[in-house]
């Protein structure tokens, strides 16, 4: 991705504080934050501070932040009353996906019955 792709990204914009968030957990180089069109009543949005695409966009040296990301889920959710009855974590890859950002991101989704998936 160019440079003035990222320089038009909100969420690079939220990390770097031109654009507000509303901030649930910082991870050092991650970051949490409500989603602005929630699609249920906790929906919150994990990155990475370092401009990633997608999924498609990982590479080696990703590997350790991925894992970081869905440990930090987990304890967002538990810091968020999800964990008890449980929760959703995704993530978009691409337009047919539905990934709206260009910025890799996990949705983690609760606080009611989410209802099935097309898996």
């Amino acid at each position: 991705m160019d440079d003035a792709s990222i320089e038009d990204c909100i969420f690079c914009s939220i990390v770097g504080g031109s654009s507000e968030g509303d901030i649930v957990f910082d991870g050092g180089d991650t970051l949490w934050f409500r989603d602005v069109s929630p699609k249920a009543p906790v929906h919150v949005l994990g990155i990475p501070k370092q401009h990633i695409v997608s999924l498609a966009g990982v590479k080696g040296d990703d590997h350790a932040l991925l894992g970081k990301l869905l440990h930090e889920a987990a304890s967002v959710a538990a810091e968020m009353g999800l964990a008890a009855d449980g929760y959703r974590v995704l993530t978009n890859v691409g337009a047919n996906a539905g990934q709206e950002v260009q910025h890799l991101h996990m949705h983690l989704l609760g606080g009611e019955p989410l209802g099935p998936m097309r898996c």
